[in-house]
């Protein structure tokens, strides 16, 4: 008996689904970007200006790695997002009067500089292209 569908089996599955392990990949990109995000937070005080500048790069460089790791833009924006909440859940303070970031200036370039480097780094990231070869129309 043969089958009236019509369609080639390569549309069958939705083009924009993710595979398994690309789920998994961006998961383990969230929790490596809280990891560096806690990491960062307690490097970036302790030696004011290389601390700084090291929880910075270690930030950028997860963005970008994740970016280059994947292949698209949610390689960055997965660890920054992991970062992201990371960082807000150390700057909230505790009951006992506990905190772990000061109201200094070095607490507010690590907020604003990990923002501002998520945000480049989602946008210059490469963008999924569609397997292929190139073609230009009118040819």
């Amino acid at each position: 008996m043969m089958s009236t569908d019509k369609r080639p089996s390569g549309l069958a599955q939705p083009v924009g689904a993710p595979s398994p392990g690309r789920i998994a990949a961006y998961l383990g990109l969230f929790v490596l970007g809280a990891v560096v995000g806690a990491a960062g937070g307690l490097v970036q005080s302790g030696w004011f200006p290389g601390g700084l500048l090291l929880a910075l790069a270690g930030a950028g460089g997860l963005f970008v790695g994740g970016a280059r790791a994947t292949g698209a833009r949610a390689g960055a924006l997965a660890p920054a997002a992991g970062w992201m909440l990371a960082v807000l859940l150390l700057t909230a303070s505790r009951p006992e009067g506990d905190f772990l970031f000061g109201a200094g200036v070095g607490s507010y370039l690590f907020l604003l500089g990990g923002m501002a480097l998520a945000v480049i780094c989602a946008t210059l990231a490469p963008g999924r292209q569609p397997g292929g070869p190139g073609a230009r129309l009118g040819k």
